[in-house]
Formats: structure tokens, C-alpha cells, sequence
């Protein structure tokens, strides 16, 4: 299957789990990544008029909203902007603090920016009877490379098969700008913030052991430590057997 088969694709089978749902079209959160942007391009194909990209901009950089922007206004992708600074900064003050490891408390937050977004898509999708689309790919998902009840809290997730090297592939076929391709992937938490440096491994190692198996023995080992340690991301709650 080529590349723009594969495109085709999975347009209709966006068209096919929207429609078995009973549910009149698609939102999906436009971070002015390469992963929405595929999903968003996607879904306008299957639901010109029933589709609607959110910014959901929360302390974010402002390159990331110029990002979203362009594409929306070269795919004519309908568009809302929701602001969360204010939002998430109520929030934090509200909650509790603990002193413990810095680093724990940056993931708190930015997995508090991911569950905001997630309550944002799913307030708007009740409205309009939409389905939330997900940007999630399969090098991601493998690892835990996402926020469980945040981007990871969604209906359909149509790159989920992909890995990321193919992603990029699907990005140059449907003709997403070449500035969102080439920016270092990152999901915008902070400043600076790139996905390879906090997973600690780059996508083409994680691609390569996810589709051949050919990686050396540090690297898989980390992977699969990565893997055992997300799978409760992956699955429904257990319940217990009594």
C-alpha cells in the first residue's frame, strides 16, 4: 500500500467509526504538530463540513499557534481557540503542593495543560454530537508517550498503526506545510520541551524497534522497561476478580 492509499484509507475508516457511533462529524485539538495536523487534514477529508480544529493555547509558545493557524488556513479547516493560561493558573493555586521531586511536579502540571485540553474537546464534541479524533501514534502509544485522561482520553485514534517515521511520510503526501515536518516534535509542555529528550531515545530508534526488531541491547531494554511500566496507559482499569 502506498502512501497515498493509506491516506485514502484512513479516510474512510474516519467516515466508518464516526458514523457507526451515530455522530455528526470530528474535533480534534490543533497543537501546530505534525501528528494533529495529519489527523486534522484527515478528518476534513472525511467530514468537510463537519470538522473543527481547537487551539487550546495554555502558556504556550506562540510558534505552535502560527502553526495551527497556517494549516487550518491552507486545508480551510474550521477553527475555535479556546485560552487556558488563566484557567490552568486557578487551578494550580487551588490545588494542594507537596515537596517532593521537582521533576514530579512538572509532570503534575503538564499532565494537568493535557487533562485540561482533553475536558475542553469533550465539552465542545457534546455539543455539536462530534467524536474527539487523537493524534496518538503508534511509537508513542507503545511506550506511554502521552497523557492517561488527557491526550490519551479520546474516541478514535487513526494514526495509532503508524509509526512516526511513517507519520512524517503521510504528513509530505497530503501536503502539510514543510515547517511543521521539519520542527523538532514536542508536545509544547515548557519551553524548549522536546519529545525525544524526555523520552531519552530519538522516534528512530523506538520506530526501528517497533518495525524490525534491530536495536542494540540499551536500547531495548529500555523500551520494553517503557512498555511494562505504561501498560495500565494502554488498558481499561482492572477490575477485581473475587
Amino acid at each position: 500500500m502506498n502512501t497515498e492509499q493509506l491516506a485514502d484509507r484512513l479516510v474512510l475508516w474516519l467516515k466508518e467509526k464516526v458514523l457507526a457511533a451515530e455522530s455528526k462529524g470530528v474535533v480534534i485539538g490543533l497543537s501546530g504538530g505534525i501528528d494533529s495536523s495529519v489527523v486534522a487534514v484527515l478528518c476534513q477529508r472525511a467530514f468537510p463540513r463537519n470538522t473543527l480544529g481547537v487551539m487550546m493555547p495554555c502558556h504556550s509558545q506562540p510558534e505552535d499557534k502560527s502553526h495551527a493557524q497556517a494549516l487550518a488556513r491552507q486545508f480551510s479547516i474550521p477553527t475555535t481557540e479556546v485560552v487556558l493560561d488563566d484557567i490552568f493558573s486557578a487551578l494550580l493555586k487551588a490545588l494542594p503542593g507537596y515537596e517532593v521531586d521537582t521533576a514530579f511536579t512538572n509532570l503534575a502540571q503538564a499532565n494537568l495543560k493535557a487533562r485540561l485540553r482533553m475536558l475542553t474537546l469533550y465539552y465542545i464534541a457534546n455539543q455539536l454530537k462530534y467524536m474527539v479524533a487523537g493524534s496518538g501514534n503508534r511509537s508513542e502509544l507503545s511506550v506511554g508517550y502521552f497523557t492517561k485522561y488527557g491526550d490519551g482520553g479520546v474516541d478514535i485514534l487513526p494514526l495509532g498503526n503508524l509509526v512516526k517515521s511513517q507519520v512524517k511520510e503521510l504528513a509530505g503526501c497530503l501536503g502539510i506545510p514543510q515547517s511543521i515536518i521539519d520542527k523538532p516534535p514536542s508536545a509544547g509542555l515548557w519551553k524548549g520541551q522536546t519529545d525525544e529528550a524526555e523520552l531519552g531515545l530519538s522516534y528512530d530508534e523506538l520506530d526501528r524497534y517497533l518495525l524490525t526488531d534491530e536495536v542494540s541491547g540499551g536500547v531495548r531494554k529500555k523500551i520494553e522497561s517503557m512498555m511494562a511500566a505504561s501498560a495500565h496507559k494502554r488498558s481499561l482499569p482492572p477490575i477485581a476478580d473475587l
